[in-house]
């Protein structure tokens, strides 16, 4: 089965957290570039194309941690959706919250889905398997600019 490779925007500032998802990843069809943030200003700095982001494309999908400084996931989440060239753009909420507010906020706010990153490295790659189904086999994602 093949599968579509697409453009993921990870916004995490935890340098595990970042080289754990982008080792999984790697290994999967999935993607075919991961660019990566680490603070709610910067992600919004990307996907609008300001500053050193002038020539970023726009990705596919977005990889949103809630707990990061400057901007929390929920306050880009909620300027991502006000904004007209953003809000259409599918946001997963990938956080180590499971807290079952932050899964109403998100789902409230925007988010498309909320997955709870895995402690363990066999269970995330089993977790980023069944994402990279859904995303690319069953669910259509709209073509970046």
């Amino acid at each position: 089965m093949k599968t579509r490779p697409i453009e993921i925007l990870l916004v995490e500032d935890n340098e595990d957290d970042i080289v754990l998802i982008q080792e999984v990843f790697g290994d999967a069809s999935l993607v075919n570039v991961m660019k990566t943030v680490r603070d709610g200003e910067e992600a919004l700095a990307y996907l609008r194309g300001e500053g050193p982001y002038r020539d970023a494309l726009v990705p596919g999908l977005i990889l949103l941690d809630i707990n990061m400084p400057r901007k929390n996931g929920f306050e880009v989440l909620k300027e991502m959706k006000s904004d007209p060239r953003l809000r259409a753009l599918p946001v997963v909420m990938l956080t180590t919250s499971d807290r079952e507010e932050d899964v109403l906020r998100s789902y409230a706010d925007g988010a498309c889905s909320y997955i709870r990153k895995p402690l363990d490295l066999q269970h995330f790659s089993k977790v980023v398997g069944q994402f990279e189904l859904y995303w690319t086999l069953v669910s259509r994602l709209p073509v970046s600019a």
